[in-house]
């Protein structure tokens, strides 16, 4: 199983509307890395989802239920989306600011390359952040 975060602008797509919604197809990754990131999730792999802009934390966790399709929201087909599953709510949301105050997550993705929407993360720091955010779900 690989691991992943996802970002959203809460304000467009929130934590809270991921649940509401059960399975959602991640959609509008517009960015070809991004793309490539979309294209090697596997059923069963699990991603933070992360608000960003507004609150700037890991506030879930998702499992990827459907892998790469033609995304329906892009015109010419050339982008793809994944669907994913609401798993449970991190217990205490891991910000920004913690991860980057952080020297053993200098090499996370999120801080490197900020801009990406949807970017790996290492069994390592999946491990690392999960403990951060108490997380120990399923």
């Amino acid at each position: 199983m690989a691991h992943w975060l996802v970002k959203s602008e809460p304000d467009a797509f929130s934590w809270d509307q991921q649940v509401a919604h059960g399975v959602e197809p991640w959609t509008g990754v517009r960015n070809h890395q991004a793309k490539r990131n979309l294209m090697a999730m596997a059923r069963g792999d699990r991603a933070f989802f992360y608000h960003s802009n507004v609150g700037r934390e890991i506030v879930g966790v998702v499992e990827i239920v459907r892998e790469a399709y033609p995304d329906p929201t892009a015109e010419g087909g050339a982008w793809v989306c994944v669907d994913v599953r609401a798993v449970g709510p991190m217990p205490r949301p891991v910000t920004l600011a913690a991860i980057k105050a952080d020297p053993a997550l200098a090499d996370l993705a999120l801080v490197r390359q900020s801009r990406l929407s949807v970017v790996p993360v290492s069994d390592a720091q999946w491990t690392y952040l999960c403990r951060m955010g108490g997380w120990a779900g399923p």
